[in-house]
């Protein structure tokens, strides 16, 4: 199982991309790795000169396949959800500098329009709390950058 750790201090090692893919394979539900998502970036160390309410970001990818498809053609909507709760999952452990046991309080997806073809996740952390954390995901099409949802998600740190 993965390592339980404690928020980034100054200095130490930053979250990366061997320890997010790790997550990835050991973490999520076998149907989550199914989908075969991609990890695009991750950006968990603060930049030099950033303002100190700065958080981490992940961008995922989910790859269009048959797999995800409904009626339509277009990718199901339980597919971009589970992708916006995993890019979550991988910024609260950016933001946590490694990977901590927390469950989802709340999360309400919007589904802005239908999308057939790759979409992307770009998660950011909006508040960081020793027992709850707060992000929000945009998922967009990765063809024409155009808006396919967004996420707001609340998690209990265990």
């Amino acid at each position: 199982m993965a390592e339980v750790v404690r928020p980034l201090a100054a200095g130490e090692p930053v979250f990366g991309l061997r320890a997010a893919v790790r997550l990835l394979n050991e973490v999520t539900a076998p149907w989550v790795q199914d989908l075969g998502l991609l990890i695009d970036s991750i950006d968990a160390g603060r930049p030099a000169g950033m303002a100190a309410d700065w958080h981490p970001t992940v961008v995922l990818r989910l790859p269009f396949s048959e797999r995800i498809r409904r009626e339509g053609g277009v990718v199901c909507p339980q597919a971009l959800l589970a992708l916006a709760d995993t890019a979550m999952m991988l910024a609260c452990a950016a933001a946590w500098n490694g990977y901590r046991p927390m469950t989802a309080m709340d999360q309400t997806m919007h589904f802005l329009r239908p999308v057939q073809f790759d979409v992307v996740a770009e998660a950011r952390m909006v508040r960081i709390g020793r027992n709850t954390s707060f992000g929000h995901a945009t998922l967009t099409c990765a063809s024409d950058q155009r808006p396919v949802g967004m996420c707001s998600s609340a998690y209990a740190m265990l």
